[in-house]
């Protein structure tokens, strides 16, 4: 069994190459079905987020076919246009991947919050639609602990990481302050309620758009004033600020209808959703300032960030050991289960003969018989993981190979 992945990411692509490898559930729900009808495919775990997507495979070591290849195919776009925007790992670099990706160390801004969630949200669809096996799951749930562990033990997660947070400081850096004035958030999903949130705690009065068929049951920041998606463009030209985040696959706003209004300020509208949900075009418009998701990025390369960072490469050691630990021998487990079983039986053949002398019922000698074979399977298994902890993995394994050699010729 092999680990590969495949990713792209803002390292590598700009937000509208991003865009075409955006996966709503809906999509990702059809993908896992495809994937998983391959022979070689055990398992698959696909991440989808406004900066990255990325598919993880657990594979038969005889699987030949590209992940990018197969990927592209699924969406059918030209895979020769789109692989030089992604990158693809294998086993030990997957994994040392995965771990700092939940860690946050691979974010646009570093540290930051919402990946963690991100990534046991990934794994626990994928699990919903059947596509995980237990590689996969073990992989992910120590990725995740790692990363909670250096959320916890190490300042580079902070409260005020995340890309509303990041824009909202950047803006204020050039002079512009939501105190006190009127922001709009389309969108009430999770980056949407942050955005109401987070506009709130800097001071500004937000109403949040909410779809009829939603209407009465979005549970909303309390505090935020809430208007049906349909009237945005009524309240628009009185917002001091605009931020959409939304999972639509169509622009929630329009140059055509932003050309209707008649605007006497200028309106930061800060787009944080992948694909786009505001009109690039817009930015033509004199009063408008544009700002997508690539806008805004961290630096943090001071002293104490560098200490930080180290800090978190250590518990990220520290953990990987662990999950490796775990899959390097994981396939010994069936193997002692099946010499275990084979020793217990080999006493219960050598002592029937003997039972015929023993002055007891035959229940009673069935049941001693079975006791003494219980207790020759614990006393291999603790002999055989006495050996596992004590022995490199080839010598255990030749080991392993010798006994039931051994045990099979009886």
């Amino acid at each position: 069994m092999a680990i590969w992945m495949a990713g792209v990411d803002h390292n590598k692509a700009d937000l509208d190459v991003r865009s075409v490898f955006s996966f709503t559930s809906k999509r990702m729900a059809l993908a896992y079905e495809t994937f998983m009808d391959m022979d070689e495919v055990n398992g698959c775990i696909m991440i989808s987020t406004c900066n990255r997507m990325e598919i993880w495979f657990s594979v038969k070591h005889t699987a030949t076919f590209s992940p990018v290849q197969l990927l592209c195919d699924h969406i059918e776009v030209d895979a020769e246009k789109y692989s030089p925007y992604f990158v693809e790992r294998e086993d030990s670099e997957a994994v040392d991947h995965l771990f700092r990706l939940a860690a946050g160390l691979e974010s646009k801004i570093v540290g930051e919050d919402q990946i963690i969630t991100q990534v046991g949200d990934a794994v626990a669809f994928a699990r919903s639609c059947y596509a995980t096996d237990n590689a996969l799951e073990v992989l992910f749930r120590q990725a995740i602990t790692a990363g909670k562990r250096v959320r916890t033990e190490t300042n580079l997660s902070t409260a005020d990481r995340s890309v509303i947070h990041t824009a909202l400081r950047m803006l204020g850096e050039e002079g512009i302050s939501v105190d006190g004035k009127k922001c709009m958030v389309i969108g009430n999903g999770m980056m949407g309620k942050l955005s109401a949130q987070t506009l709130m705690d800097y001071g500004a009065d937000v109403t949040v758009t909410v779809r009829k068929y939603h209407s009465g049951v979005v549970d909303i920041p309390l505090g935020c004033k809430r208007i049906d998606y349909d009237e945005r463009y009524g309240l628009l030209p009185e917002c001091d600020m605009v931020v959409s985040a939304t999972s639509s696959p169509n622009y929630t706003i329009t140059l055509e209808k932003m050309n209707e209004l008649s605007v006497d300020h200028t309106i930061p509208m800060i787009d944080l959703a992948v694909p786009r949900d505001i009109d690039p075009e817009i930015k033509a418009l004199p009063w408008i300032s544009l700002y997508d998701i690539d806008s805004f990025h961290i630096d943090v390369q001071s002293e104490k960030f560098k200490k930080n960072l180290a800090k978190a490469e250590a518990i990220l050691n520290e953990e990987k050991e662990r999950f490796y630990e775990w899959y390097e021998g994981r396939d010994f487990v069936p193997m002692i289960q099946e010499l275990k079983k084979k020793a217990g039986g080999d006493v219960s053949v050598r002592m029937t003969p003997y039972m015929k002398h023993v002055p007891l019922e035959s229940e009673e000698k069935e049941q001693l018989i079975t006791e003494v074979e219980g207790a020759s399977e614990r006393m291999m298994n603790h002999l055989l993981f006495g050996l596992r902890a004590k022995l490199p993995d080839k010598t255990f394994r030749d080991v392993l190979d010798a006994m039931e050699e051994l045990l099979s010729k009886e």
